[in-house]
């Protein structure tokens, strides 16, 4: 994600004046709705896992997932980028390329 998105997200914000109305408590909230909202895509999906005909609806919620969470990261004060890189470098430890590969078990199982 770009700063110039990361800057629309949070101009967006600004000229509705709504930061006031985050908090960590109530950003998290909405990440998980939006969250659920997207996994909706799926409910009563049966073998049709990838919804090819619902991609409009999961772009929308995802999206959705993706703008509360960079507003957390503001609120929180967080470098979206320094932690992400954090996060894969961690998950790098847990789960190293020899072991992990082609394999879908949790790191303490691998």
């Amino acid at each position: 994600m770009t700063q110039e998105i990361v800057d629309m997200i949070l101009k967006f914000r600004d000229e509705r004046n709504w930061k006031q109305f985050h908090n960590p408590k109530d950003m998290a909230i909405s990440i998980a709705l939006e969250a659920a909202e997207l996994l909706e895509v799926f409910q009563w999906s049966a073998q049709n896992v990838d919804c090819e005909d619902k991609k409009e609806k999961m772009k929308e919620e995802l999206a959705d997932v993706l703008i509360y969470s960079v507003m957390m990261a503001d609120l929180c004060g967080f470098d979206l980028e320094e932690i992400i890189k954090e996060k894969l470098e961690r998950n790098g430890k847990k789960y190293p390329v020899e072991k992990s590969k082609n394999r879908k078990m949790k790191y303490d199982q691998l």
